[in-house]
């Protein structure tokens, strides 16, 4: 067979290609086929009819694959001399980056000018497998994913380079900027045409913030341009040298603060690039000083942001560099120029005719004189979205004009003010259209539309939007992060249609344990509640999945054991709309608990000794709300009614002064106001506020001669309790961006409650009382009915005296009255339905009393500390305290003497 080379260049040029072609042999070794050098020695072009193409050389690519990438084709015409369809299929193969080296040959020629022609590859070698040196498991771990190398994938050199690239990428966030990286390419050892590439890496020193430094910033100081880079932090530093000093170097002496002189001494002495004397001690404690160049342009634009929000609207960054000091840490030098100040001027309001100009200036609340901020304006204006509300926008939209616009044009700049004309177009006042549901696949539609502040036919309000979310929040089964309005305005009609589309979550929780102790027996945990419960589906087989859904019921039910020591059960359900036209809630619920004294008189375990001395609860209650609609309708009113029985035999119960026999029945009305505006996740508040006052009575049987006045403090308990809670809560500045959930929550709370009597010839009930102190769980057997309020970072305590606070001891008896007091900063890392996760650090003061006579409100036990809350839907709230108490501290026992770390499981405490 005779072969005629040619490449892509070859072709192109014929006389070269001639030449060649004379000295071409096969691999036989046999000469050119004067038939085929004539082809090209040929001073007229010919026809040629390609009659047949192989592929050699390939091994992971179908031939058929190769030849359609390459563009030829059986049956085409070619011209030679004169055509380049040759030269431009080896460019096509070449673009794929799948070969190492083409070349095409034209192997033999029949009758009729019947070309054949051969495509010989050479395949690039596959990546077997990479690995990374030098760095630590996890860093090797993440960077199998960022350098984004796989194997089995065509190893070219833009491969290579950009895995470098990504690795670098990866250190410089990290703050390593020195990276050195070798690549070291060997051939596999499974003898296939692979190879295996290890990237020897040597990460440096990690590069910190030395300094950051402005110039020409003569209105604002650097201080408040450094708190503007949140994402560029110098490292803490410790000053060396005096705050000011008198210059030297100039005519006249002048005070200058030693940064300033610094400065000024290297203007006259330019060498000081490497001779910089730094007058702080800088160290790495509680420090992120890394330097990320992303995060440093960024910084660099609030820096700019922050002085438009001053009123120098020209203000400019003219120049910045960074430069490495001897320790290769980074200086940031930052030269700024400023401009004039500006300040508002006139503002003129332009067709508005539902409101007049002043109520638009009250609502503006910009005046002639203010500092020009165009931030500022905006926002008020309402051209930011906002939930808080409170500008011009949410003014008109609260009110059905969903179509309002403004614009805001400057109409004059002299000096340094800017006069205003801002043109409002009003609209017409929409209405709602069609609302529907979307994403909900349990939830019965119904369930979530019976929500909704955004009712068809009547006037569209942004804040019935607002509403609606945080009401769908407060159900707990959908997720209050993915709740989104869709509205879609409709001009022609004037209505704007809505859909709502929600995600569920899992809302059902599950609290299960088991043992077995030897003497005891089985010991155990059953416990279920399901927040989307459907009682009236219970009898259709089809709808169990386990439990019937989708009504949005609550139902909880739980049995503990202990063996023959400890037993409970209990259950509840609430319908939250009861009849389902209205938003009246009704409840019911039943516990029965019994706890035996399973020990004798010596100590040892004893299992009949349960059946002769024991305790036993059993209470049943029921409970009726109404939602209010004045003052507004975040008001609830509930009523309920709770029966209690408890019995005693041969038991002596703390808090009840040696009473060890005898029944007691506590039958007691509540009365409870509410007014909760928190949300618009119930778990995580960020605005809003929650109130709750409630009155507990009973009858008066001593006063009614029911009973006789000895009887009435155990056999038929009589009392009147009062509780009021209040919670606030506020963000701490603006979230905005990504971060949009990430931003600091103030919660403030204060507390107090005070238990009564009717009869000034009896002493207080011991029912109902409140316990105070530790973590605010239930007691021990959660058997007798007692309010109990927690107090991070002290013991139970009994005393009145803040400086009582003894470990481990059972009061004899608990507090008529109480005050608390709280302040948490809390911080959320995770908000998602899933998992909610945030920390907190909290201020808290507390006391109990046992009268008015000894009441003092100022008299408190103090404590702070740290804690952490996991919220997860299969287990509810997880908390964990780590409190410090002020009045428990001594010189004997120091801080670990006065520090409690507490845990809290199911909800929140009081």
């Amino acid at each position: 067979m005779q072969r005629i080379y040619q490449n892509a260049l070859i072709i192109t040029i014929f006389t070269l290609i001639s030449q060649q072609l004379s000295a071409q042999v096969d691999s036989n070794g046999v000469s050119v086929n004067p038939a085929l050098q004539g082809i090209y020695e040929s001073k007229t072009p010919k026809s040629y009819t390609i009659a047949g193409i192989t592929v050699t050389g390939t091994k992971s690519y179908d031939q058929n694959l190769i030849i359609s990438i390459s563009g030829l084709a059986k049956g085409d015409v070619v011209q030679i001399p004169g055509t380049d369809v040759f030269s431009k299929a080896i460019s096509k193969l070449w673009k794929q980056n799948l070969v190492a080296d083409v070349q095409i040959y034209l192997t033999k020629l029949e009758e009729n000018n019947q070309l054949f022609v051969e495509i010989a590859l050479t395949e690039r070698p596959r990546l077997a497998r990479f690995e990374f040196v030098g760095v630590k498991k996890g860093e090797k771990d993440d960077l199998k994913t960022k350098s984004q190398l796989a194997q089995d994938r065509v190893v070219t050199e833009d491969m290579k380079l950009s895995a470098v690239e990504n690795i670098r990428k990866f250190y410089a966030d990290k703050g390593y900027r020195n990276v050195t990286i070798d690549v070291k390419e060997e051939p596999a050892a499974n003898g296939t045409n692979s190879i295996a590439l290890t990237f020897y890496i040597n990460k440096g020193n990690k590069v910190k913030v030395n300094s950051i430094n402005f110039t020409d910033n003569a209105s604002i100081e650097d201080s408040k341009l450094k708190k503007q880079m949140k994402g560029t932090k110098e490292m803490t530093r410790l000053t060396l040298f005096p705050e000011r000093v008198v210059s030297p170097y100039a005519d006249t002496a002048h005070s200058l603060t030693f940064r300033e002189y610094l400065k000024e001494a290297a203007y006259l002495r330019p060498s000081r690039t490497k001779d910089y004397i730094d007058p702080y001690f800088r160290f790495k404690l509680f420090s992120n000083a890394k330097f990320n160049e992303k995060k440093y342009l960024e910084d660099k634009d609030k820096v700019v942001s922050y002085y438009n929000s001053r009123g120098f609207r020209d203000a400019v960054i003219v120049a910045d560099t960074t430069f490495y000091d001897r320790k290769g840490n980074i200086n940031v030098d930052i030269k700024v120029s400023e401009g004039h100040k500006y300040y508002f001027g006139n503002i003129v309001w332009k067709g508005n005719t539902k409101y007049s100009d002043s109520v638009l200036n009250l609502f503006l609340g910009i005046a002639k004189g203010d500092p020009y901020n165009v931030e500022t304006l905006n926002r008020r204006l309402g051209k930011e979205m906002s939930a808080e509300g409170g500008d011009i926008g949410s003014l008109y939209q609260d009110d059905g004009y969903l179509f309002f616009r403004v614009d805001p044009v400057e109409t004059a700049v002299y000096n340094d003010t800017i006069d205003y004309e801002i043109r409002i177009t009003e609209g017409p006042q929409a209405t709602y259209g069609k609302i529907t549901v979307s994403g909900n696949d349990k939830t019965k539609d119904y369930v979530i539309l019976r929500e909704m502040r955004t009712i068809p036919g009547e006037k569209f309000s942004r804040q019935d939007i607002i509403r609606t979310q945080r009401e769908l929040g407060q159900l707990g089964f959908l997720n209050p992060e993915k709740t989104n309005p869709n509205v879609v305005p409709n001009s022609d009609n004037g209505t704007v249609d809505i859909n709502w589309q929600v995600e569920e979550k899992s809302a059902d929780q599950l609290e299960l344990s088991a043992g077995f102790g030897g003497g005891i027996g089985l010991t155990g945990t059953l416990g279920v509640t399901f927040n989307n419960f459907s009682l009236k589906n219970i009898g259709k087989s089809s709808s169990w999945d386990p439990l019937p859904t989708g009504d949005g019921q609550k139902l909880s039910a739980r049995v503990q054991s202990n063996g023959k020591a400890y037993r409970s059960y209990s259950f509840s359900f609430t319908e939250p709309w009861l009849g389902g036209k209205k938003r009246n809630s009704f409840s019911v619920s039943y516990f029965n608990t019994k706890y035996s004294n399973s020990y004798d008189a010596y100590g040892s375990y004893c299992r009949s000794c349960g059946d002769t001395s024991y305790v036993k609860t059993v209470g049943f209650g029921v409970s009726l709300g109404k939602q209010l609609k004045w003052p507004d309708d975040y008001f609830n009113l509930i009523y309920s009614l709770n029966v209690q029985q408890y019995q005693l035999k041969n038991y002596a119960v703390s808090g009840f002064n040696g009473i060890t026999n005898g029944n007691s029945t506590n039958i007691s009305a509540k009365i409870t106001l509410l007014r909760n505006s928190a949300g618009p996740n119930p778990i995580f508040p960020t605005s809003g506020s929650n109130f709750m006052l409630s009155g507990q009575f009973t009858l008066p049987y001593s006063l009614l001669g029911i009973t006789e006045p000895a009887d009435n403090q155990y056999k038929f308990p009589e009392f009147h309790k009062w509780r009021f809670n209040g919670e606030w809560y506020v963000p701490i500045g603006r979230a905005t961006g990504a971060d949009k959930n990430k931003q600091f929550i103030l919660k403030a709370a204060a507390k107090y409650g005070f238990i009564g009597k009717y009869n000034s010839k009896l002493q207080v009930s011991p029912f109902e009382r409140f316990q105070l102190g530790d973590a605010g769980l239930s007691n021990t057997q959660a058997l007798l009915g007692y309010d109990i309020i927690a107090h991070r970072g002290y013991p139970i305590y009994s005393s009145s005296d803040p400086k009582v606070n003894p470990d481990g001891i059972s009061p004899t008896e608990y507090f008529t009255i109480f005050n608390k007091y709280t302040m948490e900063l809390r911080y959320p890392f995770s908000t998602n339905a899933s998992s909610t996760i945030y920390g907190l650090a909290f201020f808290e003061a507390a006391n109990g009393w046992y009268s008015f006579k000894d009441y003092n409100p100022f008299k408190l036990r103090r404590s702070a500390g740290l804690g952490m809350r996991f919220f997860l839907p299969m287990f509810g709230l997880l908390g964990f305290d780590y409190g410090v108490g002020f009045d428990r501290y001594n010189s004997t026992s120091g801080l670990k003497g006065a520090a409690k770390f507490t845990f809290m499981l199911g909800q929140e405490p009081e």
